[in-house]
């Protein structure tokens, strides 16, 4: 089984697709997960693997979904009543066999990857830093060398994104200075990409801009582009600019990782249209429930027939505490 994790794991990697690992750590019978049980959850909220009964799957895809988001593990607990803990997300199941799961869910998220519009020595020391910290680089200009941006996969000699897969981790940097600069920014800035900055003074991007919204470039399109590109560090040459812009897109990663940690909007799949089962207050995602009924003209999503069978006997037992 483990080796069928690893080879599983080891072709999302392939992929560059993120994905959580969850792996049970702990556990207090009767239950049928194990310490050392281990699953993969991919961004649609599917999980391959074993981590226990089904009742426990539908919270620990709400988590790891959570995780991709923003990037940060967490350990949750699965016991039949809530009992909070810091620095563990608690979870209270009545349904399952009546013991405990501790369960440890790690992101694995693709590398950053920098995407270069141009040929320019700045272009050329971005590449060379970025590769230095382990991003990924691709680069596409007319006329550009491999020989020139070391590191980097694909450089396409061709001003185009068709060899570039595009996430959203991507930060798209034009460097055309001079070659192309229209072209190369209306590309960036047609793509959905969040983060695209260029390497230009404020007269010349004007002016670029002002061409751009001639070829109906929309305000919520060129509202997003940074430029001059980079952080104002008072950089004079290539290798000093190209530093100013891999710490802007830092600092924009980590914005955007603190803001999705906060709850604001993700960027990653999240579960469809949640409800909760009345019965052991599990959440269940209702794209995706098996098990319903109808009490008082409303739908009843179940975590398992046996939570469907408790409430279908007693349903007014649990109806008053459904939640809308």
């Amino acid at each position: 089984m483990f080796e069928r994790f690893l080879k599983k794991t080891s072709e999302l990697l392939a992929k560059g697709e993120a994905f959580a690992t969850a792996t049970v750590v702990r556990y207090e019978a009767p239950i049928s997960g194990k310490p050392g049980n281990k699953a993969v959850i991919t961004g649609d909220g599917k999980l391959w693997g074993w981590i226990g009964g089904g009742c426990s799957q539908p919270v620990v895809i709400k988590e790891a979904l959570k995780a991709l988001a923003d990037g940060q593990p967490r350990l949750i607990r699965i016991s039949p009543s809530a009992s909070p803990e810091e620095g563990i997300v608690d979870y209270a199941m009545t349904c399952h066999s009546g013991g405990t799961l501790d369960i440890f869910i790690e992101p694995v998220l693709p590398r950053p990857q920098i995407v270069i519009l141009g040929r320019s020595p700045v272009a050329q020391a971005l590449c060379w830093l970025a590769h230095a910290i382990h991003y990924s680089v691709a680069v596409a200009a007319d006329g550009a060398e491999p020989e020139n941006f070391p590191g980097a996969e694909p450089v396409n000699p061709k001003l185009s994104l068709a060899q570039v897969k595009l996430t959203p981790q991507t930060f798209i940097v034009v460097s055309t200075q001079g070659e192309d600069d229209e072209g190369a920014l209306e590309l960036a800035l047609n793509s959905d990409c969040p983060y695209v900055a260029f390497v230009a003074s404020k007269v010349k991007t004007e002016k670029v801009l002002e061409y751009l919204r001639g070829r109906g470039i929309p305000q919520e399109r060129s509202g997003r582009l940074r430029a001059p590109a980079g952080l104002k560090i008072q950089a004079a040459s290539p290798e000093e600019i190209a530093v100013s812009i891999l710490a802007e897109i830092i600092q924009a990663k980590g914005t955007k990782q603190r803001a999705q940690a906060e709850g604001k909007p993700a960027a990653l799949p999240v579960l469809n249209q949640e409800a909760r089962d009345p019965v052991c207050g599990m959440t269940v995602s209702v794209a995706t429930a098996k098990y319903k009924s109808e009490y008082q003209g409303r739908a009843i999503y179940f975590c398992c027939a046996g939570c469907k069978q408790t409430f279908d006997k007693q349903p007014g037992k649990y109806g008053g505490g459904m939640v809308p």
